[in-house]
């Protein structure tokens, strides 16, 4: 794995004369945050070895899709409050249009500082204008379930991307990351509610994204790095 981001580095830096947006997206439990964040590691920190003088800026950065979940406030007025709440990370429980208009405003507006949301877990919310996109930010990853999806808005977001990155991992690995996750996290009580959330929630999603994925995209094998946690 570390060999393909190698490449996607040397590959995106060569681009950067433009702003270029990459989209990395993956069942639940696959890893696609761990890839992202690296990713912007690795490219900051290739950037700067290229400077001749460390300009203290960097040229990548990563936002979140979690900043663009519909706030409790709105899901609490969905005609089925309850399966909204009980189903939050499906397709239908994102603001999938504004999501997209960020995209698109991203691509389009490289000159001026721009501001994403990102998610409060501890609040169980989105917080507003928490990521600033900034001029210096030539490579832009966006990570998130949807990212790379083929209808609707998804659609309009995907296609704005330069690179999409698709993360796979087998869906009985990516449950058992997600028990674990659940459980240490707080958004499940217990091991058996974290089964259920697997089962009925996070592993439906991850199917739906990968019957919904816009071509072409390069496909990413996840495994357990031990060198980055």
């Amino acid at each position: 794995m570390q060999d393909q981001v190698d490449r996607l580095v040397s590959n995106l830096l060569e681009q950067v004369k433009r702003r270029v947006l990459v989209g990395i997206s993956g069942i639940p439990g696959s890893g696609k945050s761990l890839l992202a964040v690296n990713l912007v590691r690795a490219l900051n920190s290739a950037w700067q070895s290229r400077l001749e003088v460390a300009s203290g800026e960097d040229v990548a950065i990563c936002v979140g899709m979690d900043g663009w979940h519909y706030p409790r406030s709105v899901l609490s007025t969905f005609p089925n409050a309850q399966e909204a709440f009980d189903r939050r990370g499906a397709e239908w429980t994102f603001d999938a249009k504004r999501f997209a208009d960020f995209v698109v405003t991203v691509k389009s507006t490289a000159s001026t500082p721009l501001y994403a949301p990102s998610f409060d877990h501890a609040k169980k919310d989105p917080l507003e204008d928490d990521v600033a996109v900034l001029p210096s930010h030539r490579v832009v990853v966006f990570e998130g379930l949807y990212c790379n999806c083929d209808v609707g808005e998804w659609k309009r977001a995907a296609e704005q991307f330069d690179v999409r990155l698709v993360f796979e991992i087998s869906k009985q690995d990516a449950k058992t990351r997600l028990i674990t996750r659940h459980v240490a996290t707080g958004v499940a009580k217990d091991t058996e509610e974290a089964i259920w959330r697997a089962d009925n929630n996070d592993l439906p999603n991850g199917d739906w994204l990968m019957s919904h994925l816009l071509a072409p995209y390069t496909v990413v094998t996840s495994i357990d790095d031990p060198s980055w946690r």
